[in-house]
């Protein structure tokens, strides 16, 4: 049956997704989980749902990226030697990230890309427009180039309050695939669902993130668009 309980899952109370060393993501909670295909709108680019899957209330998502039983894992790692190893900054967002300041809208950027590249809209990219964002309607085109992204990469903060902006999201996974590019793409954490380490810690919260699938990250567990060049297709 897809997505079945792991009899040794570290699941407590609530969501939550735990990395296995050399291992899948164990997902707690019943996290819902769909796929969506990146879809080039005019000059930009949106969000198409595809398929839900059917999950219990833990599942293991495939890590390694070798599985043929996709999106799951199918034990494939441990016959692949499969290396994990978290080597990703454990700083906080605001430590890491660049400041790009703006009229409206100040920018941050932690430069932690998923080349999934919903930074570009018909009238320029995200920084571009940041720094005209003092125009009412290049803001809102900025704000949403930034809040699109499945990374976490980009956050825009308000110069009239200082307040970050986030989408209200509900807690899901979903699995991108990008067909202008021919492979499939990371797994985009939605609604500040909890990630926690292989050694136990939990990663600072974030209410976007996305998380490599196919195995290839040199910033693990976060996606660095690796499945690009290793030409990634997760077979669905």
């Amino acid at each position: 049956m897809e997505g079945t309980t792991q009899p040794d899952s570290p699941c407590g109370e609530g969501m939550k997704i735990t990395i296995t060393k050399d291992g899948p993501y164990i997902v707690c909670g019943r996290v819902p989980l769909k796929r969506e295909i990146i879809t080039l709108v005019g000059g930009h680019r949106e969000y198409r749902l595809d398929r839900i899957f059917e999950t219990e209330e833990t599942y293991a998502l495939c890590r390694c990226g070798r599985s043929k039983n996709m999106p799951f894992c199918d034990g494939s790692h441990i016959e692949a030697h499969f290396q994990g190893d978290e080597t990703a900054s454990r700083e906080d967002f605001l430590d890491r990230a660049d400041l790009y300041p703006g009229g409206g809208v100040d920018l941050f950027d932690d430069n932690r890309c998923a080349f999934a590249r919903f930074c570009h809209r018909e009238e320029g990219d995200v920084w571009s427009l940041t720094e005209a964002s003092d125009d009412p309607h290049l803001m809102e085109e900025a704000v949403k180039a930034s809040t699109d992204c499945p990374a976490g990469r980009l956050v825009h903060r308000n110069n009239g309050d200082g307040t970050l902006i986030e989408p209200d999201f509900e807690p899901e996974i979903s699995l991108l695939e990008d067909p202008e590019k021919n492979v499939s793409s990371c797994l985009y954490v939605r609604g500040g669902i909890p990630l926690e380490s292989a050694d136990g810690t939990l990663y600072e919260p974030r209410n976007r993130y996305a998380l490599c699938r196919c195995g290839q990250s040199r910033n693990k567990p976060f996606c660095d668009a690796s499945h690009v060049p290793a030409d990634f297709r997760d077979g669905l």
